[in-house]
């Protein structure tokens, strides 16, 4: 017995999909708002971290490197995030032009994976940092191979989703961030299933490294708590699962969903099942999107120059000589 279509808010039209049929567009308005304050609050912080990377002097390393390219990866996001909005205004309806909406869906895509590998080449680079020696460390991790590192990653994650959305040039149906099926083109989702595994190999190179020297610093502050660093070495630790926090609420629900997302691509699937499917990979999406303006927390966290910059916006927004941001962290760029 078939299940029910639910129904659908956006006036029919003569390209509609049977898919379509299926999907109901009640989640379009708080799509909308919730991409506007994404978009506000992850134009503004990056812009603030992009400015204090550039303008205040620091030490130049291989962490600042990652760190500068991670916040062009979160503006480019964001700069998708407009079109976004418009589409989940306008009833889920895209009119403008089809190749602009291809862009677009490459774009975003694109720079989510940037940004996730960064995050994971991050960890690794602290992980390294704190276990490897000084010549080991000036042999990896010298800000020449950071840029080289990052080079690789833009130009491969580009190479691989231009791979899928070079083939989908056109919108006919006027819709544009919509559930498609992939029976006809199944290579698709195989390459899909790889980007889901290439994430959880990240993941799972985030969570041991940034384990790992959280475990190792909270040691060594409390076998020594005597030592000048220990309570700096606490709060360190600590403020490194604020990194795995982000990554596993932003991240990990799009990932999971995504599996049952392919499934329902490449079969026979029924009406809610693809409902159910569409309605939580827009809601994942909406997660991974937060990850733009929560990196800023995350800058202002390690980066002794961002907070350097905030304190001189907040001395001259409050009208105040000095605010209690200090450097009681042992930043990232120091090392």
């Amino acid at each position: 017995m078939s299940n029910p279509a639910p129904t659908n808010s956006t006036p029919a039209n003569d390209n509609s999909t049977p898919q379509d049929k299926c999907i109901d567009d009640s989640l379009h308005i708080p799509l909308g708002v919730g991409y506007s304050v994404i978009c506000i609050l992850g134009f503004a912080g990056n812009l603030v971290a992009l400015w204090a990377f550039f303008m205040v002097k620091s030490k130049k390393n291989s962490i600042r490197v990652f760190l500068i390219n991670l916040v062009f990866a979160d503006l480019l996001l964001v700069f998708c995030l407009p079109f976004r909005i418009f589409y989940h205004t306008h009833n889920d309806t895209w009119d403008m032009n089809p190749i602009l909406c291809t862009i677009v869906s490459c774009l975003f895509y694109t720079n989510m994976y940037i940004s996730i590998i960064l995050l994971g080449l991050i960890s690794v680079d602290r992980y390294l940092k704190i276990n490897c020696s000084i010549g080991m460390q000036r042999r990896l991790l010298s800000p020449k191979s950071a840029r080289v590192i990052c080079a690789v990653v833009w130009v491969g994650v580009s190479a691989f989703t231009l791979s899928i959305y070079m083939w989908k040039l056109s919108n006919p149906d006027r819709r544009c961030f919509r559930y498609k099926t992939l029976q006809d083109a199944k290579w698709k989702a195989y390459i899909n299933m790889l980007a889901i595994f290439i994430f959880w190999i990240v993941f799972i190179a985030l969570m041991v490294s940034y384990g790992k020297i959280a475990m190792k610093l909270l040691k060594q502050s409390k076998e020594r708590p005597d030592m000048p660093n220990a309570s700096r070495y606490a709060r360190t630790a600590k403020k490194s699962f604020f990194i795995l926090f982000v990554f596993t609420f932003c991240f990990v629900p799009y990932h999971v969903f995504r599996i049952f997302y392919i499934v329902t691509q490449i079969t026979n699937s029924s009406c809610s099942s693809i409902n159910l499917a569409d309605k939580t990979n827009e809601v994942a999406l909406l997660f991974t999107a937060s990850n733009s303006c929560l990196d800023p927390i995350m800058y202002f966290l390690f980066s002794s120059s961002v907070r350097k910059e905030m304190r001189h916006i907040a001395n001259r927004v409050f009208c105040v000589r000095d605010v209690a941001i200090g450097d009681s962290t042992i930043s990232y760029e120091r090392h």
